[in-house]
């Protein structure tokens, strides 16, 4: 734990603008990291149950348009 309250300490002492580029960093690297974890649980099966509830839910009508 002390290697993420040293990142945490370190993000603290930025300036405004290191913190937005900061931020912005972290948002498109924290998107891949999700990107690339629904990847890898579509090509291993985790979904599957998923998908298939939700296909029987919408075939049975119990779905709704956004």
């Amino acid at each position: 734990m002390a290697r993420v309250e040293q990142i945490e300490y370190e993000i603290q002492k930025l300036n405004r603008n290191d913190l937005a580029t900061f931020r912005n960093w972290f948002r498109k690297y924290d998107a891949n990291e999700w990107d690339q974890q629904i990847e890898e649980d579509i090509q291993t099966g985790k979904l599957d149950k998923l998908t298939e509830k939700a296909f029987a839910a919408h075939k049975a009508g119990r779905t709704k348009e956004f």
